[in-house]
């Protein structure tokens, strides 16, 4: 039996979310993993790879299918889906991952289950789930029925556990070739070259989040010196994407990207429910903000009730004198 998982890259890397999912995928019987790449086959972190057990990689190139577009990378996975004879397809439960999968599930007319934390084979069609619901605040226990399996690991429900020596094998990558109508085309995003590359909010390892308190746009410059150096990454809440302030893509929270970092770094962030739910997978929280009373801190390790235009400056100069 075969299982197949999306990998996800960061820079040049597997997904550390990625790799959580093939850690999941492990966990399913005695079966083959394959890992679907949309790269550069002598780019494809195929070693990396090996080392989770996947035996065999499917690299689509840029050349056959360029930038991303998420029916035609769902169009490849059912191809080859039916080509390997899979049991289950997966990927992680990031925004790419789950809009994939949704694809592939509408291309094949089989269901999909989102961010599941549990996925065990009940024999022959069947897999019990446990799954995320309302953003993680209830888990649900369901039975899929299907001839493979389709779902999404959550991003903060498996940690990320190589595999045994003795399960390891050599990988065999394979340069796949899918055929596509020009319909599975039509939407296709393209990411500017000063956005490219670098660390992704939903795998960084350090996030530092602005919420209000910043005060707009313009305040977001010493949030973006700290974040370079602690080498992570600025998120924001809700309210700053509505203002316009930031773009969406830097959202944490139920609505935004859902985060998993050592640390997290929560500057002038009241901490509704909603953004709680995204930053929960957390390490550690560090909560900067003016209310003593703010939801927020009962979340913290640890906590500076103070201005953050006043405590930031502050650390990014300790920082750059040591």
């Amino acid at each position: 039996m075969t299982v197949l998982c999306l990998v996800e890259l960061d820079g040049a890397d597997a997904a550390d979310v990625s790799l959580r999912a093939l850690t999941l995928a492990r966990t399913l019987g005695d079966s083959s993993i394959g890992a679907i790449v949309f790269a550069d086959s002598a780019s494809a972190p195929a070693s990396a790879l090996a080392d989770y057990g996947v035996t065999d990689a499917y690299v689509i190139e840029p050349g056959t299918l360029e930038g991303y577009a998420p029916q035609a990378w769902g169009r490849v996975l059912a191809g080859l889906a039916a080509e390997t004879g899979a049991t289950a397809v997966l990927a992680a439960g990031t925004d790419r991952g789950n809009e994939v999968l949704a694809h592939l599930g509408a291309i094949t007319g089989l269901p999909m289950a989102a961010n599941c934390t549990v996925v065990t084979p009940d024999g022959g069609r069947t897999h019990r789930l446990v799954r995320h619901r309302w953003a993680g605040l209830l888990l649900e226990h369901a039975v899929m029925e299907a001839p493979v399996a389709l779902f999404t690991v959550a991003t903060d429900a498996v940690a990320p556990v190589p595999a045994d020596a003795s399960e390891g094998a050599a990988i065999q990558v394979h340069v796949h070739q899918p055929e596509l109508a020009e319909a599975d085309l039509v939407v296709r995003a393209a990411e500017s070259a000063g956005r490219a590359g670098g660390v992704s909010l939903a795998t960084a390892r350090v996030v530092v989040g602005g919420g209000r308190g910043v005060g707009g746009a313009d305040g977001f410059a010493p949030l973006e010196e700290l974040a370079e150096l602690l080498g992570g990454v600025v998120g924001v809440s809700r309210v700053v994407t509505s203002e316009g302030w930031r773009p969406h893509r830097q959202q944490v929270g139920q609505t935004g990207t859902k985060i998993t970092p050592e640390l997290y770094l929560a500057c002038g962030i009241s901490g509704a429910i909603q953004h709680v739910a995204g930053c929960a997978g957390a390490k550690h929280i560090i909560a900067i903000n003016t209310d003593p009373g703010a939801p927020i801190l009962a979340h913290a390790d640890y906590a500076i009730i103070g201005d953050l235009h006043q405590v930031i400056p502050a650390l990014v100069a300790a920082l750059r004198a040591r």
